[in-house]
């Protein structure tokens, strides 16, 4: 059975028998790291479940600079768009990690959501939700320093995907600092300065794509959140 959760991802929302259709109906394919899975603005008609992995969904701002709209996980339906009303692509997809997907072609997506009636309302859901995160991370702006939005960024990326360490977490995506700035909303000066200011303080370790955490607990403290245990 699915969880049933409103808030789960897309694939564990569905039914066991849901999951085994889209499985007939798709094909498995893997993407490396830092592997384009689609690009804004071309004409593809596929929509995609991430099995495992996670992407970067990222847009192509005025004068060339590129603005990172989120990170979808494994569970999460992404393209979904595109592939339910065929029109060009709005994001560009790109695998952060080695990613396990499932592509569904359009037409029998469309007859598939058109046959269950409980899965199109979970889709429904899922795009809602999407929409409602967006209006909160946008509020987040306003009531949020872009330190306290940065520490939150990497509680979470260290949580799902940083490994032990000797001396903290260490978190291994291909994420540059322009990147970083689009996901917490801010100049890639201020970030640099934030970053520069934890190293100091010992907080961060940066490296060319990785981060090492000294402290997840530190950085909860700089949200404002209690603590709920490491990684």
């Amino acid at each position: 059975m699915g969880s049933g959760h409103p808030k789960a991802p897309f694939w564990y929302a569905l039914t066991d028998q849901h999951r085994a259709e889209l499985l007939r109906l798709g094909r498995r394919r893997d993407f490396a790291p830092e592997e384009i899975i689609v690009r804004e603005r071309e004409l593809t008609d596929f929509a995609v479940v991430l099995l495992d992995g996670c992407v970067k969904v990222s847009t192509n701002g005025v004068r060339g600079y590129q603005a990172i709209l989120g990170i979808r996980n494994a569970g999460d339906l992404v393209g979904e768009q595109a592939g339910v009303d065929g029109g060009r692509r709005s994001a560009t997809l790109s695998a952060l990690t080695r990613v396990e997907a499932l592509i569904l072609a359009a037409e029998p997506f469309r007859a598939f959501l058109r046959s269950h009636p409980d899965a199109a309302e979970i889709l429904h859901r899922t795009v809602s939700g999407r929409l409602r995160e967006a209006d909160r991370y946008r509020a987040a702006v306003g009531s949020r320093t872009p330190e306290q939005r940065l520490a939150d960024l990497l509680v979470h990326l260290g949580r799902r995907y940083g490994s032990r360490a000797d001396d903290g977490v260490l978190i291994e995506l291909p994420l540059s600092q322009e990147d970083l700035a689009g996901l917490v909303l801010t100049s890639q000066r201020t970030l640099g300065r934030v970053l520069e200011q934890w190293r100091t303080r010992r907080l961060v370790v940066t490296g060319r794509r990785s981060m090492l955490v000294r402290s997840l607990t530190d950085l909860r403290e700089l949200v404002g959140a209690e603590s709920d245990g490491e990684v």
